[in-house]
């Protein structure tokens, strides 16, 4: 299966019976990612964290009190 990265729009082969190949196929919000792209995020995701300033804004869960 030929797929895009949405970022750099580079242009790369993935099996077709995998399950990357199969959650693209059936849902179209999946989108594809390439290697190289993926790995600059992170590094520069990780910068970020690492400066203190970068909160990750992800819903606290509130803890059930026991009786």
């Amino acid at each position: 299966m030929r797929v895009k990265c949405v970022l750099c729009d580079d242009v790369q082969q993935i099996d077709s019976y995998s399950l990357q190949a199969k959650r693209m196929r059936n849902r179209r919000t999946h989108t594809f990612i390439c290697q190289g792209c993926h790995e600059r995020i992170t590094d520069k995701t990780n910068a970020r964290v690492a400066t203190g300033k970068f909160r990750f804004n992800r819903e606290r869960k509130k803890e059930k009190h026991l009786p």
